[in-house]
């Protein structure tokens, strides 16, 4: 074996970027493993535009040194707060220069295996290299968890993908496109198939496609008292699940679960209204079955109204979502995945993010059941990475000595971090006069 940490961060999306920010500054050892901004780089159509809003679209960092805003003002971009959408483009390059400029130790390795060895972890990754970590924090995102319907897993990737195989339309080109979903991302692809030149044809199992609504800038003051602004929506309880994630956790287990599941369902962002208008779309249909038939494949469909639909296309694209399952984490070994205690195969947390195998955390969309909806989002990392990282330095014996004076002033403006107490890097709680300010774009 070589080399040891005492912690790694398995993944280098916002969660673990993040997180290995707020570390780096507490002078934690720590070693970082994954490709940076993998999921938006490589699993997401280029063209697309991020739902969240600029200030809710950023990485983060104990001095809020590089912001989507501040990256954007550096590169001369266009940048708003509210009503612009941020270009999945813009948001990669700027994940990309803060982990140049914030997490410079990065390895662009993958994880193979992961085990348990006494009181320490062993991990392999894909150049050979094993080496052993006192704490280990999975910040995996969402591609282990693709979510396939059963009806077309069994077909061959020629023929059926996920919509997260897909970062280039261009191959399509020409040919007859069947998208099924009803969220974001299927509206997003069938609209970025069309302009790349693809008949497309979107099929559904709701019986209306939800399509947010522009938001009225400057807000009306009783859109703001009714409706103040979180970073995964306007509403009051949006803003709870935002500001109260720890709130959230001491929620008895069913209605968390009730809440995830049903919170925030699929929709497209209101910037694709106008332009999802030139796609065809069939809604209220639930996939039967589907078959390959000379050469191409045939979907059949059960209606609503209890008839039956077929579709038949070159290639179809099932923008089905995710649903995290901790049994597919096949980088795991058996024995620690068995040791994980889990509600519907998505780990139990403690409040500091850690399983209930001692020194294992899980950060991102996986802690979703645990802390609520806003672990679906970017936004998330915001409360994830200080908590985490306030915990893990504690564990090791350490205090930071505050050796970021020199901007925490701005940071305080800006950011919402301020000194508390001994550790000088909590998240502040949202002041009561700030629900009834709207950021301006």
């Amino acid at each position: 074996m070589k080399g040891a940490t005492d912690v790694a961060i398995i993944g280098a999306g916002p969660y673990g970027l993040s997180l290995a920010a707020y570390l780096r500054a507490r002078k934690v050892d720590f070693r970082i493993v994954g490709t940076p901004m993998q999921l938006w780089r490589d699993h997401m159509p280029k063209g697309m535009h991020l739902k969240s809003d600029g200030f809710a679209s950023n990485l983060y960092d104990p001095n809020g040194e590089l912001t989507l805003a501040h990256y954007c003002a550096e590169q001369n971009l266009p940048y708003a707060d509210l009503g612009l959408p941020v270009p999945l483009e813009t948001f990669c390059a700027y994940g990309l220069a803060f982990q140049q400029r914030l997490v410079p130790q990065l390895e662009t390795k993958k994880l193979v295996s992961l085990r348990r060895n006494a009181d320490r972890f062993q991990l392999a990754l894909d150049n050979g290299e094993v080496f052993s970590a006192r704490k280990v924090v999975l910040a995996l995102g969402i591609d282990y968890f693709r979510h396939m319907p059963p009806e077309l897993a069994e077909l061959p990737n020629q023929f059926v993908t996920h919509s997260s195989a897909h970062s280039a339309l261009d191959r399509f080109r020409n040919r007859d496109v069947l998208v099924i979903g009803a969220g974001a991302s299927a509206v997003d692809i069938a609209v970025l198939l069309h302009d790349a030149g693809a008949r497309v044809q979107l099929v559904a199992r709701r019986r209306e496609m939800e399509i947010h609504t522009k938001m009225q800038l400057p807000r009306p003051i009783l859109d703001r008292l009714c409706n103040p602004i979180s970073g995964i929506g306007p509403s009051w309880r949006s803003r709870l699940f935002t500001d109260a994630p720890l709130a959230f956790h001491y929620l008895p287990e069913a209605k968390r679960l009730r809440i995830v599941k049903h919170y925030l369902g699929p929709a497209a962002g209101w910037f694709m209204r106008e332009r999802f208008a030139a796609v065809p779309a069939a809604t209220g249909c639930a996939l039967a079955a589907a078959t390959l038939e000379g050469g191409r494949v045939r979907a059949d469909f059960a209606t609503a109204d209890g008839g039956h639909r077929r579709f038949i296309a070159d290639h179809i694209i099932a923008a089905t979502g995710y649903r995290v399952d901790m049994r597919r984490l096949s980088c795991v070994s058996d024995d620690l995945r068995d040791a994980m205690r889990s509600v519907e195969h998505t780990p139990i947390l403690s409040a500091n993010f850690e399983t209930s195998v001692p020194g294992l955390y899980v950060i991102g969309p996986a802690a979703a059941n645990a802390f609520g909806p806003v672990m679906r989002f970017a936004f998330g990392a915001r409360t994830t990475a200080p908590r985490v990282s306030r915990h893990l330095s504690r564990s090791f014996g350490r205090r930071l000595v505050a050796p970021f004076a020199n901007k925490r002033r701005q940071a305080q403006s800006e950011h919402g971090f301020t000194g508390a107490g001994r550790d000088q890097l909590e998240v502040a709680p949202v002041r009561p006069h700030n629900l009834l300010r709207d950021r301006k774009p």
